[in-house]
């Protein structure tokens, strides 16, 4: 069986919601069937065969080729299954994922992997603010799985994480970090400013430093932990570039002190 594949063949005029066209809810439909599928955007309704030309018959194998950054909410609540997108992508790509493999070969928005709980999500390019955020009113954001991103992250990167990891092979913005509940966060190059603002408890990782670090971190001295070894281990599974952190010794700095207090930031002191 040949993957489904998607090829961009009309630019559309507004955002499109592909939330759709995730394995489990194209599952025994025909290209017939899955071309007259619905997508909702700001004013209007249009079909899938009205934005996309399709062939294939795999449904746990979608490809969409020709992305723009107009595509929103591509592989959300996907539970199995591969999705491979070629090119760039909207808002909330990968939210609320419960399992399956998102690669985007692009840049991602804003909120990519909000809310996911488990699966793996990879993203080639740039990723927006609040990778793996949650939305105004939720009260966590990523609970589960594992995101890599090859390039630089947005502002807010792992806003409120509480389970999983976030990797991210380039810069992140201002606040990497804040609010975390738990989790593990490692970037490979500078932060911005003030990551780990607000969290609770959680690991981030920095592999070239910040911008400026929260005065209400307490500098804990240089280890060698098991647990970081470990850690590390998982990472270079993952990501060669970032696991080069953890070759130097790490320098434990204990916060945010002004809440609970119980994260962890390690930096490399090479």
């Amino acid at each position: 069986m040949k993957p489904l594949v998607l090829v961009m063949h009309t630019s559309p005029q507004q955002r499109l919601d592909l939330s759709p066209l995730v394995p489990l809810r194209l599952a025994g439909k025909t290209v017939a069937e899955i071309g007259k599928l619905e997508l909702q955007t700001g004013r209007e309704t249009v079909a899938v065969g009205d934005i996309f030309r399709l062939s294939g018959n795999d449904t746990t194998r979608v490809r969409i080729e020709g992305a723009t950054d107009r595509l929103d909410q591509i592989g959300q609540e996907m539970s199995g299954g591969e999705i491979v997108v070629e090119g760039d992508v909207g808002n909330q790509a990968g939210r609320l994922m419960r399992g399956g493999r998102l690669i985007i070969k692009g840049n991602a928005g804003h909120w990519a992997a909000s809310g996911m709980r488990d699966g793996y999500v990879e993203i080639t390019g740039a990723a927006g603010d609040r990778l793996g955020g949650p939305l105004a009113g939720e009260t966590a954001g990523m609970r589960g799985g594992t995101v890599v991103v090859r390039g630089d992250a947005g502002d807010r990167t792992g806003d409120r994480l509480r389970r999983g990891i976030i990797i991210v092979e380039g810069r992140a913005g201002a606040y990497a970090g804040s609010r975390m509940i738990a989790g593990t966060l490692v970037l490979h190059r500078r932060a911005g400013q003030l990551p780990g603002y607000l969290m609770r408890r959680g690991t981030i990782v920095l592999g070239d430093g910040c911008d400026e670090l929260l005065p209400t971190f307490v500098d804990c001295g240089v280890h060698d932990l098991v647990a970081m070894r470990l850690l590390a281990a998982f990472v270079k599974a993952q990501s060669a570039a970032a696991a080069a952190a953890f070759r130097v010794p790490l320098r434990r700095f204990a916060g945010d002190m002004s809440v609970l207090g119980k994260g962890e930031i390690f930096c490399a002191t090479g």
